[in-house]
């Protein structure tokens, strides 16, 4: 067997000869998930397994197992015959099997199959280890694959060379409306060409650029917004944003109407910034979502958008303020809003500080029907005649980096977010 080695060079050098990877330990195993799309065009010429496992061989490279098993059970999908696209979920996280990760040269193979796929408009390939150079050949599919809806790279080993390649790939795409690069450590340098990207391309609707290592990239991402108005949903957790980021997050959105879903959680915003986003909801009539969890809010923030919610804002259905430090003064005045603001209807309070007051009002919200159990993250119980709060498994995006392996995968009230602003493939 032919023994693997890492390639040194930039994408585009190291793209033209992918080395051969180790030889794999065979465990495949994969669920393709249907979703509605147009009905299949145009005839395969061969089982795609059958053209997997012949390119290898012309090319030299190593069969993976798990990629082969994903294309014979699709192979027998399509025979059953199928109504609409389908999204191929090759994610290297199956905790139920084993699985022999995709690597850029894997990826390479796997890409000159698709690009030829009309029936495929989505492809997981989370979790594996394709690299800047595995980037280069997603970048060739987006620009050759004309049916692609989603693409899920989050977790590849992904840096700014290859983010600054999928970027350029979407100055001309306009068919691809779901994008996650989650966890990939593209830094500033590629989230620019991100952000320059988003200013060209008329028809992504959502983009996760969470967790990749951008640090108060506001200024980039808020001259975009004042000229995207196609982008539905914006995941900006983990970027160091403090409260001057979310001023020119919220200078934007005044001339933005596009924007439903905005996810700044996990950040450095006090309750200062907490003043511009108020100010935005007495306004924006777009706005349906909102994430603010894990940052420090406290009362003060709590009770500025409490104002906002009561007095002005008609458009906001979810809300996330998990570990804020709120204490009872201001979960009870957020909770006061859900009673006046019927379209308000989500909002998830866990990890703050619980005093009776803010039991006895969610409890109450509760009873008489102005929160839906499944619509929140509490639930009120009783101990010696005193109402306590527990924690539910409900949130705006539980899901986001795993999956559940029982049940149903992505349920609405774990994952509200998605549910509220659904874009392509789901989640």
């Amino acid at each position: 067997a032919a023994c693997g080695r890492r390639s040194m060079g930039s994408p585009r050098e190291t793209a033209r000869e992918p080395a051969s990877p180790s030889a794999p330990a065979p465990a495949p195993a994969s669920i393709q998930a249907r979703s509605p799309g147009s009905a299949l065009v145009g005839q395969r010429e061969s089982d795609l397994q059958e053209q997997y496992s012949n390119l290898c061989m012309e090319k030299s490279q190593k069969i993976n197992p798990f990629i082969l098993h994903i294309l014979q059970e699709l192979d027998e999908e399509i025979k059953k015959g199928l109504e609409g696209g389908i999204t191929l979920n090759i994610a290297g996280n199956n905790r139920l099997v084993s699985v022999e990760r995709v690597t850029s040269e894997d990826f390479w193979i796997l890409s000159r199959i698709l690009k030829n796929c009309l029936y495929i408009n989505g492809l997981d390939v989370g979790y594996n280890l394709i690299s800047d150079v595995g980037a280069y050949y997603a970048a060739k599919l987006l620009q050759k694959q004309l049916y692609l809806t989603y693409l899920n790279l989050m977790f590849n080993d992904i840096g700014p060379e290859g983010g600054e390649l999928i970027a350029k790939a979407l100055h001309k795409n306009q068919t691809l409306k779901y994008l996650r690069m989650t966890g990939n450590k593209i830094e500033n340098t590629g989230g620019m060409f991100f952000a320059a990207m988003l200013q060209i391309n008329s028809s992504l609707e959502k983009l996760d650029l969470g967790d990749c290592d951008l640090e108060e990239s506001t200024v980039h991402v808020g001259r975009m917004l004042k000229e995207n108005h196609c982008l539905l949903a914006l995941h900006m957790c983990k970027h160091d944003m403090k409260n001057s980021g979310i001023q020119q997050l919220c200078d934007a959105l005044y001339l933005n109407s596009s924007l439903r879903y905005l996810d700044v959680s996990c950040n450095k915003i006090t309750h200062d910034g907490m003043v511009y986003v108020a100010d935005v909801l007495k306004s924006n009539t777009t706005l349906e979502v909102i994430d603010l969890s894990f940052n420090r809010i406290e009362n003060a923030g709590a009770n500025y958008l409490s104002e906002a919610l009561t007095s002005h804002n008609r458009s906001l259905k979810a809300l996330s303020v998990v570990s804020n430090n709120i204490e009872g003064e201001g979960l009870v005045a957020l909770s006061q809003s859900m009673k006046t603001n019927l379209t308000f209807s989500h909002i998830y309070i866990w990890g703050n500080k619980f005093d009776e007051a803010t039991c006895v009002a969610y409890s109450h919200l509760i009873q008489m029907g102005h929160l839906k159990p499944d619509n929140t993250d509490v639930e009120p119980f009783v101990v010696d005649g005193r109402v306590y709060l527990a924690e539910v498994s409900n949130g705006l995006k539980k899901h986001y980096y795993w999956t559940s392996t029982y049940g149903e995968s992505y349920d609405p009230s774990s994952n509200a977010g998605f549910a509220l602003v659904p874009v392509g493939q789901q989640p």
